[in-house]
């Protein structure tokens, strides 16, 4: 029988889960304390510093997006490889989650949020030597532990969700995605005021002052009380191939998927294609600006619409969006029309993956979480990697156009397999 307790950062406590503790084996004894559902005192706190790290890194990613396939034009053997390094940091976010999952389970989500941050510094720094040097292989070596760095920030949403009473895990998870809002602004103003400060190397003074902002993140999360992740037993829970082929999960993992691979496709070629129509770096960042802005803004109330509405409706709503986003891109190719489609992919984006996220949620139990949340990130990174190293070639052999027509049918697929999902039973914990 569930019970409650008041807690001084005004977050509601519930103790133990909806879910009993998984049956002991023969001479070991599960109490109370083992089970690593009930939220931890400071979730208020806990929740904040993990919004200020998720602002802090999300200019991480935008500055990798604003400049990388502007710096692989300029080094790569081909300019086909001009997107090659944002391709390679999504293969460092797709390779990088379990590992960082393991990490927290087996120290605390903590020191996996410092190994993160480690990855975030080494970012900068290297991406800052390649320029000084010309080096597109060692460019592409620092966008790998850009990759790392980003998969690490996109498990605190995750994390907000573990450090508050189950009915307001939603609402955690969209407000530390709302930090962000605050990496739209930074890290497109960061590129605009840095790039040409150390001439002739462009975006050199960036890439220093993005590994800073990591040092800073890291600052911030050295003092983060997180629940401990060990399980009661050593293999807790069900099956992950179990998990993994539920109906709901599925569902779940289609629709993050689609919402993050098109959004990746879309936005890694936009700065470039912006280019190659003339416009200026300038407008380009502030066009990603809008963009990111409108990937995290909503989240200050993607959580009560989830709540009000359900997560499927959100998601749609999400999959409608990016679906205008192209459509949009395809009627011009004028600066509003970038901004448009961008400002739009951005918002549905944000429906669709943050909506999706919750929906994972619900197909875990407590002991369950850290093997499934990081498997459904591995899942979404892994089939980004498609899309990121489509991009360049799609975008120079056929043109814009074909970036936009291509995210068409994806969309679709993931509107169809959420609708026949919908009534999939879901797991209450």
């Amino acid at each position: 029988m569930a019970k409650t307790e008041g807690a001084e950062d005004g977050f509601e406590r519930v103790i133990p889960a909806p879910f009993p503790a998984p049956p002991a084996e023969a001479g070991e004894t599960i109490t109370e304390e083992d089970t690593p559902t009930a939220p931890i005192p400071g979730g208020r706190n806990a929740v904040f510093r993990l919004m200020i790290a998720q602002a802090l890194g999300g200019a991480n990613n935008t500055i990798a997006y604003a400049t990388g396939a502007i710096v692989g034009e300029m080094y790569a053997p081909s300019k086909a490889l001009a997107t090659m390094p944002i391709s390679i940091f999504v293969v460092g976010m797709a390779l990088c989650t379990i590992p960082a999952g393991s990490i927290a389970q087996r120290y605390g989500r903590r020191a996996a949020f410092i190994a993160g941050t480690t990855s975030g510094i080494l970012t900068g720094l290297l991406a800052a030597v390649a320029v000084l040097y010309g080096s597109f292989v060692l460019f592409c070596v620092a966008m790998f532990f850009g990759g790392a760095y980003a998969s690490v920030i996109l498990s605190f949403r995750f994390a907000a969700a573990d450090c508050v009473a189950m009915d307001r895990r939603a609402r955690a998870l969209s407000a530390v995605m709302a930090g962000g809002v605050f990496a739209g602004v930074l890290g497109p103003q960061l590129v605009t005021f840095t790039m040409d400060l150390w001439q002739p190397y462009l975006f050199a003074i960036t890439y220093l002052a993005q590994a800073a902002l990591a040092l800073l993140s890291m600052a911030v999360l050295v003092g983060i009380k997180m629940a401990p992740m060990q399980s009661a037993r050593k293999n807790a829970g069900r099956p992950l191939f179990e998990i993994a082929r539920q109906p709901r999960f599925i569902a779940a993992a289609i629709c993050g998927v689609v919402s993050y691979m098109m959004m990746n496709l879309v936005m890694t070629s936009a700065p470039l294609a912006m280019k190659l129509c003339g416009l200026s770096l300038t407008s380009a960042n502030l066009g990603l600006q809008w963009h990111v802005i409108a990937m995290y803004g909503p989240s200050f109330f993607t959580g009560i619409l989830i709540t009000r509405f359900g997560a499927p409706i959100i998601v749609t709503t999400g999959l409608l969006l990016i679906g205008a986003a192209a459509i949009v891109g395809l009627t011009g190719v004028d600066i509003s029309h970038f901004w448009l489609s961008l400002t739009l992919l951005g918002l549905g984006w944000n429906f669709g993956f943050v909506g999706a996220s919750t929906l994972v949620l619900e197909c875990h139990r407590p002991e369950e979480r850290t093997k499934v949340q990081s498997f459904n990130d591995f899942v979404v990174f892994g089939s980004m990697v498609i899309g990121s190293f489509a991009s360049g070639g799609l975008l120079t052999a056929y043109g814009w156009n074909a970036v936009c027509l291509v995210t068409l049918p994806p969309l679709a697929l993931a509107a169809l397999a959420l609708a026949v999902t919908r009534n999939a039973p879901r797991l209450a914990n």
